[in-house]
C-alpha cells in the first residue's frame, strides 16, 4: 500500500492507494479517527451491491449504512436532506465519521453531509471509480442545482482518502472514460511528461490496469495536491483545474444530469477550450492530434446536436469562475501552460455554432 500526504492551509491528511488493500482500512480509520464514536458508510445501489459486504466485514458491526440511487441525480437537496435526517434520527454526534464509499456524485453528497451535519464531521473518501481519483481529493463537496452543476456545496476536507484500485474492476467502460478524461486534464494543465507518457501507455482501456492504472492515478493525484497546497480555496491557481468544465457542466445541465458522463462533457469542453485559445491567444497545441487519441478511446469532441447555444451561454455565465456576468474560461498556451481568460459572448457563441456542425 502507497500513499501520498495533501497539505492544504487549513489541514494535511494521507491518500493510500492500491490493490486489494480494503482489509487495511480499518488501522487507516484507527490513525486518523482514533476517537470514534459510530460510522455511517453513505454510498449508492450499484457500488453497494457490488462492494458493499466486503467494506462493512472491514467496520464495526454497529456501522451504519445509507444507500442512495445510482447517478447523478443523487447529487440533490432531496438526497441531502434525506441523509440528514437519517444522520439525526440514529443519533450521529460529532465523534461520529462518515465513509463516502462511491464515485464523484457519492463523494460530493457524502462530503457535502459530513460538511454540514452538526456544522461538520469527518469523513473519510472510499473511491470505486477512476473519476473519483480527482473529486476525491481537495475537499470540494456540493450537490448540484437545476440552474447549475455543485452550486451550493463547501470545502471540507477528509481525514484520508483510501483508494483500493481493485473496486474499479467491475466499472463500465463509460465509467473508465468518464474518469479518463480527469486524468487528461491534469496531464494537460501540468507537464508534458506526463502527457506523453498517457498517449504512449495507454491506447484502449484495456491498458488501465495494474501498475499503468496505480501510475495515473498517481500522477494526477499529485497534480491536484499540488495546486490544492497552494490554493485550498480556488481563489486564483486550483481555478486551473477546471479546465474544460466551463463549457463541460454547461453541456451536462443543458442534456439533463445523467445523460451525459462528466468525462464525456469535460473532453468536449477541453477541445472547445483549445478552440478559444486558437482565437484569443494563438495556441499552437496540436488538437486534432489529441483529438485522433480521444476517438480512439471513444470519446466524443464535438458540441452535441440540438443544444440551445444561448442557453448554454447562459449557463457559462452561472459558472463559479464567473464574474459579473462576464464568462472566464481556463485555456492553455501550452501543456502546462494554463491562464484564466474573459472571453466575450460573441466569440463563445460563434465558436459554439461551428463546433457543432
Amino acid at each position: 500500500m502507497e500513499s501520498l500526504q495533501i497539505k492544504t492551509a487549513s489541514k494535511k491528511y494521507p491518500v493510500y492507494f492500491g490493490e486489494r488493500i480494503l482489509e487495511n482500512l480499518h488501522s487507516v480509520i484507527e490513525d486518523v479517527c482514533p476517537s470514534v464514536s459510530n460510522i455511517l458508510v453513505i454510498s449508492d445501489e450499484t457500488v453497494y451491491k457490488h462492494h458493499g459486504k466486503a467494506l462493512m466485514k472491514e467496520l464495526p458491526n454497529q456501522a451504519l449504512s445509507y444507500i442512495l440511487p445510482s447517478g447523478e441525480g443523487a447529487k440533490s437537496f432531496e438526497h441531502f436532506y434525506n441523509v440528514q435526517t437519517f444522520a439525526l434520527e440514529h443519533g450521529l454526534d460529532r465523534q461520529s465519521l462518515i465513509i463516502a464509499f462511491g464515485g464523484g456524485v457519492v463523494g460530493d453528497l457524502a462530503g457535502f453531509v459530513a460538511a454540514t451535519y452538526m456544522r461538520g464531521i469527518p469523513f473519510i473518501q472510499v473511491p470505486t471509480t477512476l473519476l473519483a481519483h480527482d473529486s476525491a481529493v481537495g475537499g470540494k463537496v456540493a450537490i448540484n442545482h437545476e440552474l447549475g452543476k455543485n452550486m451550493i456545496g463547501a470545502f471540507h476536507q477528509p481525514e484520508a482518502v483510501f483508494y483500493d484500485i481493485s473496486l474499479l474492476e467491475t466499472l463500465s467502460e463509460k465509467e473508465w472514460r468518464s474518469g479518463f478524461a480527469e486524468v487528461v486534464k491534469h496531464a494537460l494543465i501540468y507537464s508534458t511528461t506526463f502527457y506523453d507518457w498517457l498517449k504512449s501507455s495507454v491506447s484502449t482501456f484495456e491498458d488501465l490496469k495494474g501498475e499503468t492504472l496505480i501510475q495515473s492515478i498517481k500522477e494526477g493525484i499529485k497534480v491536484k495536491a499540488e495546486i490544492v497546497a497552494n490554493d485550498e480555496k480556488e481563489t486564483g491557481i486550483r481555478a486551473f483545474l477546471n479546465f474544460g468544465h466551463t463549457l463541460g457542466h454547461a453541456i451536462e445541465a443543458e442534456l439533463g444530469y445523467g445523460e451525459i458522463t462528466h468525462g464525456e462533457a469535460v473532453v468536449i469542453g477541453m477541445c472547445f477550450a483549445f478552440e478559444i485559445g486558437k482565437e484569443l491567444i494563438d495556441t499552437t497545441f496540436p488538437l486534432e492530434k489529441l483529438k485522433e487519441w480521444l476517438h480512439k478511446l471513444g470519446y466524443r469532441t464535438d458540441i452535441p446536436q440540438g443544444l440551445d447555444k444561448n442557453n448554454l451561454v447562459a449557463k457559462m455565465k452561472a459558472d463559479k469562475k464567473a464574474q459579473h456576468g462576464q464568462i472566464n474560461m481556463v485555456l492553455l498556451k501550452e501543456i502546462g501552460e494554463p491562464l484564466l481568460m474573459k472571453v466575450d459572448e460573441k466569440t463563445i457563441l460563434s465558436l459554439l455554432s461551428e463546433t457543432s456542425k
